[in-house]
């Protein structure tokens, strides 16, 4: 019997592709410029109140997190690499005085626009802690239709990026009668028994996830989502999924995911195109590789950070892999592609 191996990669792609454990093994192999390079920062969640700590007893550093967003700015501009920045949410947090909530997010907001290029930021729970979504939306400059704060952006042919709305359905943000925060109240009331509706007492395993500080992908925002990725199949990119919540449960602690992230994985499932997905909101290092191959990277929080320390990357952009570099608490991470190789 004569097995006949057909492959789509050369050899060096090949020996590339086997030596990415190596970090010089890397360099020697790849040897390429990115096709583009992009910064990103998570949960600056900046207020100017003394230092506290999580639910969890994590120490928070409210005043030094916005040093940590001004030392990423300069060193994005020195570099003069980055061709865009994303901002993961939560931008202010949710002890911020409600009196002062409206200057704070002014505030972070012009630090983020010291970087010379654009800013792409996503809304988070601490957000919508401090504002409505009628005054955050237009400070953050996600111009978007009603009050949707989901989009997508092309910053080369080769690639196209989702950021997605978590907050959709979700319980604050919007009036009270708001459809989408009584579809919201009325999910929490059917999944979680409890009384505080953000304690997971009593939740088991995945059931952790239905706590009121995470939200949910609406369906006409699934709707979008299935027609950019068919569009973006159709011209052959490859997608970067952005979301303030989780993806994987692999990639975080059930208690940070979106509430319906396996509806969103079904749609991106669908298609072939989606390569990465990174998200925040989890505060510590998260990172997974699915079944269907997709990398998950849940990002480190700068509002986490000690005085001194910083936590924020520069990502380097291949045809065939995203390499996130890290800056101190941020951990590297490559993510390559699966090399399609048909036996």
């Amino acid at each position: 019997m004569v097995m006949v191996v057909s492959m789509l990669l050369r050899l060096d792609e090949l020996v590339e592709w086997y030596t990415m454990g190596s970090a010089s093994g890397l360099a020697t192999a790849q040897g390429r410029q990115p096709l583009f390079s992009f910064g990103l920062i998570s949960d600056v969640q900046y207020a100017d109140i003394p230092d506290g700590r999580s639910f969890l007893g994590v120490p928070r550093y409210y005043r030094h997190s916005i040093l940590v967003l001004r030392r990423a700015v300069q060193e994005w501009n020195t570099h003069q690499k980055n061709k865009f920045v994303v901002n993961f949410g939560d931008i202010v947090d949710g002890f911020c005085p409600k009196d002062q909530s409206l200057d704070t997010v002014k505030k972070v907001v012009e630090e983020f626009e010291m970087f010379k290029g654009p800013i792409y930021h996503m809304i988070g729970n601490h957000c919508l802690y401090n504002l409505p979504r009628s005054k955050l939306l237009p400070l953050l400059k996600i111009q978007t239709l009603d009050d949707r704060a989901h989009y997508d952006f092309s910053p080369v042919p080769e690639y196209r990026f989702v950021v997605l709305d978590g907050y959709d359905i979700s319980a604050f943000g919007r009036p009270n009668d708001h459809p989408k925060t009584l579809e919201a109240l009325k999910f929490l009331r059917e999944k979680n028994p409890n009384e505080d509706k953000n304690s997971p007492n009593g939740l088991v395993g995945l059931e952790r996830r239905f706590l009121m500080f995470n939200g949910a992908v609406g369906k006409e925002q699934m709707e979008w989502l299935d027609g950019v990725l068919r569009d973006a199949t159709e011209l052959k990119q490859k997608v970067v999924v952005c979301c303030h919540l989780p993806l994987d449960p692999g990639s975080s602690t059930e208690e940070s995911l979106l509430w319906n992230y396996d509806e969103v994985m079904d749609v991106i499932h669908r298609y072939n195109c989606v390569k990465v997905c990174l998200a925040g909101h989890e505060h510590k290092v998260g990172y997974s590789i699915d079944s269907h191959g997709v990398h998950h990277r849940v990002l480190e929080a700068a509002l986490e950070c000690p005085p001194g320390t910083y936590a924020f990357g520069n990502v380097d952009v291949y045809d065939d892999r995203i390499s996130l570099v890290g800056t101190d608490r941020m951990e590297s991470t490559d993510m390559h592609f699966n090399p399609q190789v048909y036996l």
